[in-house]
């Protein structure tokens, strides 16, 4: 169900004039702003940090999309609703809250994005706003805006962190450019498991609703091919490069067509094992087999077993520099799916078998296939790094 709420007011006399003495913000970009219509998932931690402030900031109308209702435990992060709001639809404490900043039209729509409603929810849409809790949604939202060229400005937090980028198909790379498949159920934490500093969600929703801001009016950079994240724990952010994958096999012409039928299944990766058959694999014979040259993949004990051994192989990591920055496997090459060059490939050893690597498993079996048709042996591992941090060795940082 939707419903529209209009300002008590039109305008407030010297309302802009922080703006407009920006050096840059003239009145082109705040008719940016005011000429805006931009669609917010969720109205949960991320959803209250970038609400007020992009409509306070003069967003002419905003769209505000959930399908829950406020629980006791939401308060300490959720500053849009009061604890007499539990119980309530998110959606309606969110408007009222919103509608009382006087400064624009505020929708709302008390449904889930799904791939039924969202192409109806994006319909006049110029910006997206991601702060949703699932990875259905996450990549559901990514694949119908890129099929639509629509900006998402996107969130992520937990614990103790939070992650912000932009994803723009057409300026820029987009979401699964950065994390090609979502994660194998189970072995990210939500917040209910893991928990979530509360001032996390803060940080991370005003550095979206910059990016908010940086789009629609032009006057600063946007977060392009980049990705910021925040840690609490000591106060520091980080920006990680990232780029555009042009052969991705979600850019085909279903892809771009952006058609709810073909979009946003979130698949898991080719090969890729849950968490359950990982963990089965701790109890295995760690001696590997002497096939394993020739074998589609390789689980994490046989690697951990071939390094054990002594086993010479050539081990090559595919996931982008930005992602070594954060978790390596030791001694391993790298060799980005984004830019390895055939000068690359041809400068590996022949005749010594390689053992492929990317986060989850997706990226090095699509590079396995191009290395064996460059006359190399060899195969790659199940589950990728992750599956190495899980059942190897966990010091390695999770992403």
């Amino acid at each position: 169900m939707s419903f529209i709420s209009l300002p008590s007011t039109d305008s407030l006399e010297g309302r802009w004039d922080r703006f407009t003495v920006l050096p840059g913000f003239d009145g082109p970009a705040l008719s940016g702003l005011r000429d805006a219509r931009v669609l917010v998932i969720g109205a949960g931690g991320l959803g209250s940090a970038v609400l007020p402030a992009i409509v306070a900031a003069g967003v002419g109308e905003v769209h505000v999309v959930d399908d829950d209702v406020v629980e006791a435990s939401n308060l300490p992060r959720q500053s849009l609703h009061g604890a007499a709001d539990v119980g309530r639809s998110k959606v309606d404490s969110a408007v009222e809250t919103l509608t009382a900043l006087g400064a624009g039209v505020v929708v709302g729509h008390r449904e889930r994005f799904t791939a039924e409603t969202g192409p109806s929810l994006l319909e006049n849409i110029d910006l997206i706003v991601d702060g949703s809790d699932n990875f259905d949604t996450r990549y559901l939202v990514d694949d119908l805006a890129r099929g639509r060229g629509i900006p998402v400005v996107w969130g992520a937090v937990s614990q103790y962190g939070g992650q912000v980028g932009l994803s723009w198909e057409g300026r820029g790379p987009t979401y699964r450019d950065l994390f090609p498949e979502p994660p194998a159920p189970g072995t990210v934490l939500s917040c209910a498991e893991g928990g979530i500093l509360p001032t996390v969600c803060t940080v991370a929703g005003a550095l979206m609703a910059a990016q908010v801001l940086a789009v629609l009016s032009g006057t600063t950079e946007p977060l392009l091919g980049k990705v910021t994240s925040y840690d609490a724990r000591t106060a520091r952010t980080r920006e990680l490069a990232y780029g555009a994958d042009p052969d991705a096999p979600w850019r085909t012409a279903a892809g771009r067509s952006g058609t709810a039928d073909t979009l946003g299944d979130a698949p898991a990766e080719p090969g890729e094992a849950t968490l359950d058959e990982e963990k089965s694999t701790m109890t295995a014979d760690a001696t590997p087999a002497a096939d394993w040259q020739t074998a589609d993949e390789i689980d994490a004990t046989t690697l951990d077993a071939l390094r054990r051994s002594g086993t010479e192989f050539q081990l090559i990591d595919v996931r982008e520099t930005w992602e070594r920055e954060i978790a390596a496997i030791d001694g391993a090459i790298s060799l980005p799916m984004s830019s390895t060059t055939r000068e690359d490939v041809e400068a590996l050893d022949p005749d010594v078998p390689i053992i492929v690597y990317c986060h989850h498993g997706g990226r090095s079996e699509r590079m396995l296939a191009a290395f064996r048709g460059a006359g190399l042996t060899g195969t790659h591992l199940q589950g990728g790094i992750d599956s190495w941090a899980r059942i190897i060795d966990p010091s390695i940082a999770r992403y």
